[in-house]
């Protein structure tokens, strides 16, 4: 009974809320010794948490308790924008990226990207200062359903889906 009451209830029980549910002449502190031993080398554990008592899963097994979860965030417009730089324009620098956008680009938005997997770092400018280059990876061409940068629209393909507005000449 006493097992019955520790599984079903959702906060641990003291000895003495466990009596008060036990039929008259029933011992819940001997109960909860056997339970405590017969559980001892199990995958749960009676275990006893400040007065009161509870089952839990064996810490040896806590591995089992995680769970990955994969969080999707909708990247920011400014990502979007640096990310079609990046896969247009590779091998490109950060400074070449806030030129062709004609904004200050955040070192977070590159960052993000490289974060997901899909902007990696392509080879040193052999220029002052050596920058750093940024390239998309496999896994932007998996993500995106791409066999290979050929694969990227082209500026037509864009324009008519009305992606890109036609620039004024």
């Amino acid at each position: 009974m006493v097992e019955a009451l520790l599984f079903a209830v959702s906060r641990p029980m003291t000895t003495a809320a466990l009596q008060k549910r036990l039929p008259a002449g029933a011992d819940a502190r001997q109960a909860l010794r056997k339970l405590e031993d017969f559980y001892r080398d199990r995958g749960v554990n009676l275990v006893r948490i400040g007065s009161a008592w509870a089952f839990r899963s064996s810490p040896d097994l806590g591995f089992l308790m995680t769970e990955e979860r994969v969080s999707r965030r909708k990247l920011s417009k400014a990502a979007m924008e640096t990310l079609a730089v990046v896969a247009y324009h590779q091998p490109v620098t950060c400074a070449e990226i806030e030129d062709i956008r004609g904004v200050s680009s955040s070192r977070s938005t590159l960052g993000r990207l490289v974060e997901t997997g899909w902007v990696g770092f392509g080879a040193r400018r052999d220029a002052p200062g050596r920058p750093a280059t940024y390239i998309v990876t496999q896994a932007f061409l998996d993500h995106f359903g791409l066999a290979d940068l050929a694969d990227l629209p082209d500026l037509e393909e864009l324009r008519s889906a009305g992606l890109v507005q036609r620039l004024s000449g």
